[in-house]
């Protein structure tokens, strides 16, 4: 039995930000923190106080968190970013919410004595005769404090108070990490009422000391048990009242956290048996009233995407995908007596084929979208087709500027327009064989189905149209569209990009809808296009027809047609690019400009770097021999972004490579995908040191035994959800298991 923690994330957009450029505008963008630990950040929204985002994310995390923090941001090229304002969420929150937290918050100003982090080793006792008590307070050493410092960490100190008393501690030089060790001594006064107050400060010698937290141990208590011991979590002091309540914007957002107790998966096999029978057996079930059908009428518009995940990746596993989607059709189909309307809702149906084309096929949209997307972002050509909204302007060189015509720009638009469709149908004519056959034979089997229930003549389009609406309006547009949250690029297009890119996406959906008729009359200014779209209806019939011209055993051996437990990782690439790597050798790293850029490739087996992607000659670490893998801290390197792997070497010594990413979201993506291949290893360290071992102590703690404990707990739960994650048989189970309960509840 397992317990688990996933927290759903929508950033969806911000308003009345305050400005922060000399423009009157601000370049917003959002860091989140979970427990002050950044595991997210936005891209920036340009010269906007209104920013939209619409960004998604799921972290896997343990039931041990506390918080998730948003805070906007303003980007500045020359200077620091500016900090606009924080929301908070705590734990407590989310979970009186179980159907998820939603809507606008107003953002507030950062108080540097709430922003407090980190933990603290105490030791609080009683001790003595009755005549003669004492409250002995033994401070031992503190982790993850927060970093006050330019230099990267703080010169932390403690004062601890009891009944009008104080004591401190000696201050330790730039560490976050600190030991102290030291003991305090108090009469104890059996009428106080005030509870003793151990403070952590960071000391400044030009100025005010900084607060770095509290904890209060009571006194009452510990006179019961004797005796109290432990990791304290450090709290924020009391906050001070809120005089900007809605002056600087407001941020709305969506969040959910999901706590599932996971039993083994025996406990689930009678329910998965009960599925699989189903799904095998087919369409007919002799008017019997079957678990598939009574899902189906039982999920509403709000959980009927995430148990349409569920159910995918549960029969993913059980390779029976193309089946379930085959039952889901049929009952789709016998509902729908219109052609016009099929699949147009959000069914089931709509939203399990749509899942099942993101998590099969998000490699082959890549592939397909992704040259002609990077064509858009790079050429940035002013793109219009809709008269009322073309701006006019100046073109020719120095000394010839004319103005340009409104059918001029129409012209060019259409030509831009028509080269990029042109460029997007070749590469998706020539990208049959590429498409997953898993793919290629459930919409195989769409089409058949269609074209049995719409035999006649008039409806000869409906079985094209029936795979382009999945295959064009839910997976090829959107991802044009919004290339940003398909991971086709880093950052969102600009104006002037998001508009080609939404004139390009609605050529696709026309293309998909087969009737350029239609659309000539919904949007007539899309005149222009319609020779170039009519030609891809043609083009897009003939690729659907090579498309669904699959064999059985073309199915058969591929992965995803087996009965795995697992996407088809095993021989496939999890995770690669460059990055630079720095492996510390005996006097201990060097300056940053020492790492090296390399080229990195993650299997299931390995961890292999090389010059380039097509170097023959290559270096790795064995997966197995991987202990942990986690972030290190800034000022060990004086850079951003870096993250160690701990390993065994040859002679079962433990060893460490840095390696440096470009931004936070590479950092926790690497760590994730390291995390998620891992998750198996039996060797795992529950403890690292953040920092390097330089000349003779860790730069974290300052402990002088390089191979003694780390003085930080390793983060091995904390994993981003992505789209080709190994499927989780026993959790998706439990996702099933769950609805119908809670189905059953509501019908009694």
């Amino acid at each position: 039995m397992a317990k688990r923690s996933s927290l759903f994330i929508r950033i969806v957009e911000g308003k009345h930000l305050p400005a922060k450029d000399i423009t009157g505008s601000s370049d917003p963008y959002c860091i989140v923190k979970i427990d002050n630990e950044a595991i997210i950040r936005t891209a920036t929204v340009w010269k906007t106080l209104s920013p939209f985002w619409g960004e998604e994310y799921e972290v896997h995390l343990p039931p041990t968190f506390h918080s998730v923090s948003f805070y906007v941001m303003d980007e500045d090229a020359l200077s620091r970013d500016d900090v606009i304002g924080k929301v908070c969420v705590t734990r407590d929150v989310l979970t009186a919410h179980p159907k998820g937290y939603s809507g606008w918050l107003n953002l507030t100003e950062i108080d540097p004595d709430e922003e407090v982090q980190g933990e603290i080793h105490l030791q609080i006792e009683i001790l003595g005769s009755d005549a003669a008590r004492k409250l002995r307070c033994s401070v031992f050493e503190a982790r993850d404090l927060a970093r006050k410092d330019r230099n990267g960490a703080s010169d932390p100190f403690v004062r601890v108070r009891y009944n009008s008393k104080t004591q401190e501690s000696s201050v330790v030089k730039k560490s976050c990490y600190p030991r102290w060790n030291e003991t305090f001594e108090f009469d104890l006064d059996e009428s106080a009422t005030e509870k003793v107050c151990i403070e952590v400060w960071d000391w400044d010698l030009v100025s005010r000391n900084d607060f770095l937290g509290k904890v209060r141990g009571d006194h009452q208590l510990i006179r019961t048990v004797q005796q109290e011991e432990g990791w304290f979590r450090l709290r924020p002091d009391k906050s001070k009242p809120r005089v900007d309540e809605g002056n600087l914007g407001s941020l709305q957002l969506q969040v959910r956290l999901r706590d599932e107790t996971v039993l083994p998966g025996s406990y689930y096999q009678p329910l998965v048996q009960l599925l699989c029978q189903e799904v095998k057996a087919g369409p007919k079930q002799d008017g019997k009233l079957c678990l598939i059908t009574l899902i189906d009428e039982t999920t509403t518009a709000e959980c009927r995407q995430e148990v349409a995940i569920n159910l995918i990746k549960l029969f993913l596993g059980q390779g029976l995908a193309k089946e379930f989607l085959d039952l889901l059709f049929k009952l789709e189909l016998d509902k729908t007596g219109e052609p016009n309307t099929l699949f147009r809702s959000n069914s089931l149906a709509s939203k399990s084929m749509e899942s099942f084309l993101k998590v099969t096929g998000m490699q082959y949209l890549h592939n397909v979208l992704g040259p002609t997307v990077n064509r858009v972002f790079d050429e940035k050509k002013y793109i219009e087709l809709d008269p009322s909204k073309v701006e006019i302007k100046e073109v020719g060189c120095s000394g010839l500027h004319r103005i340009q015509t409104e059918s001029e720009v129409i012209q060019q638009s259409t030509q831009h327009l028509q080269s990029y469709l042109t460029d997007l149908l070749i590469t998706i004519a020539k990208s049959v064989r590429t498409c997953p056959a898993t793919i290629r034979a459930t919409f195989r089997q769409l089409f058949k189905r269609v074209e049995e229930h719409f035999p006649e003549n008039k409806h000869k389009n409906v079985k094209f149209i029936a795979v382009t609406s999945f295959l064009c309006l839910r997976f090829f547009s959107p991802a044009i569209m919004s290339p940003k949250l398909f991971h086709l690029r880093e950052k969102h297009a600009d104006a002037r990009t998001s508009r080609t890119l939404l004139l390009l996406a609605k050529a696709i959906q026309t293309v998909g809808n087969m009737d350029a008729a239609a659309s000539r009359a919904k949007e007539g200014w899309m005149a222009p296009l319609q020779p170039t779209i009519q030609q891809s209806i043609s083009q897009m019939k003939e690729f659907i027809t090579k498309l669904i011209d699959i064999e059985e055993k073309e199915v058969q051996n591929t992965p995803l047609g087996s009965h795995r437990s697992s996407l088809p990782l095993q021989t496939l690439v999890v995770k690669e690019g460059p990055l630079f790597i720095h492996r510390g050798k005996g006097k201990g790293p060097l300056l940053s400009s020492s790492f090296k850029k390399l080229h990195f490739s993650l299997t299931s087996e390995a961890l292999s770097f090389a010059k380039t992607p097509s170097s023959k000659k290559s270096s790795f670490i064995t997966l197995s021999n991987i202990r942990a893998a986690e972030k290190v801290e800034e000022k060990s390197f004086g850079s951003s972004h870096v993250m160690q792997i701990i390993y065994a070497d040859e002679a079962g010594q433990l060893e460490m490579a840095y390696l440096q990413c470009k931004c936070v979201n590479e950092l926790n993506q690497w760590l994730s995908a390291l995390r998620k291949v891992c998750v198996n290893n039996a060797e795992m360290l529950g403890s690292y040191h953040p920092g390097v071992f330089k000349g003779d102590k860790w730069s974290c703690c300052h402990q002088k035994e390089k191979t003694g404990l780390g003085c930080d707990k390793t983060r091995h739960g904390v994993t981003l959800q992505e789209w080709n994650d190994p499927l989780d048989p026993d959790l998706e189970s439990q996702l099933i298991f769950r609805h119908l309960f809670g189905v059953r509840e509501l019908m009694r």
